[in-house]
């Protein structure tokens, strides 16, 4: 079975991770499925907006961890989580569809979306901190919800419910769970009637918006986690979530 299925109908193409059984743990498979399908969207002339949804109660839980500590992963590469963004022609719009919890690299999916339809059971974290890994793709919520509150979210590791991310404006509409795919369909459909060109330009100046506000405190950020992603606490928490116990940390 496919971990991801992509198909287009009436302008709208659709990309729905499928690995439930793992509530969409982004495993390696999982990225470059991920990776293939935007790529399909952004050649494809037929299909002018894409939802990206997910099957089970959970959007995405985030990074593998069960692999991670199977490889010793650290130090991760910037284009671990794809972004329709690494396609650089491709300025047309993507409707993250969010039902349960969007965590870690999950959460990192969405914030690469430009419009965001929430369940209302959906929560959106950065829960590194729980595992002893790193968040330096948190920038752009600095300029998004403030500093405070992005801090909060990653010192603390709790999830915010769809609600709260709605008030801080990382979620444009919440609906109830039942209609969550009707509802992206239809943002969807809405935006792909319009003229594309308008539309395009509209994607690629809010785009550019959010890179230039990230500017160089991205590059930085990168480069202050990596003793984060190479401390030993950082091979210690996929260890202790393989092994159903919790952490042993040594802040080094």
């Amino acid at each position: 079975m496919s971990v991801v299925s992509y198909e287009v109908r009436d302008a709208v193409a659709t990309l729905t991770l499928n690995r439930p059984h793992t509530r969409n743990a982004l495993n390696a498979e999982l990225r470059g499925a991920i990776r293939d399908g935007f790529a399909s969207f952004a050649s494809d002339e037929s299909a002018r907006v894409l939802v990206l949804a997910a099957e089970g109660e959970t959007f995405c839980a985030g990074g593998d961890l069960t692999e991670m500590a199977a490889l010793g992963t650290a130090v991760i590469p910037r284009n671990f989580v794809p972004a329709i963004t690494e396609f650089t022609e491709c300025h047309k719009p993507v409707i993250a569809a969010v039902q349960g919890p969007a965590l870690g690299g999950g959460f990192w999916l969405v914030q690469n979306c430009d419009l965001v339809v929430a369940a209302d059971d959906a929560r959106f974290g950065i829960t590194e901190a729980k595992w002893g890994r790193g968040a330096p793709w948190s920038t752009p919520l600095f300029s998004l919800i403030g500093a405070r509150h992005a801090l909060e979210l990653m010192v603390t590791a709790e999830p915010i419910d769809a609600y709260r991310a709605r008030e801080m404006g990382l979620v444009n509409h919440v609906v109830p769970v039942a209609e969550l795919a009707v509802r992206a369909q239809a943002l969807a459909h809405r935006i792909a009637t319009l003229a594309p060109l308008s539309i395009r330009t509209s994607v690629q100046m809010v785009r550019a918006h959010r890179a230039q506000v990230a500017g160089d405190l991205a590059d930085t950020a990168w480069t202050m986690w990596e003793p984060v992603y190479e401390s030993a606490d950082a091979q210690e928490g996929p260890r202790a979530f393989t092994e159903k116990r919790p952490p042993r940390w040594q802040g080094k």
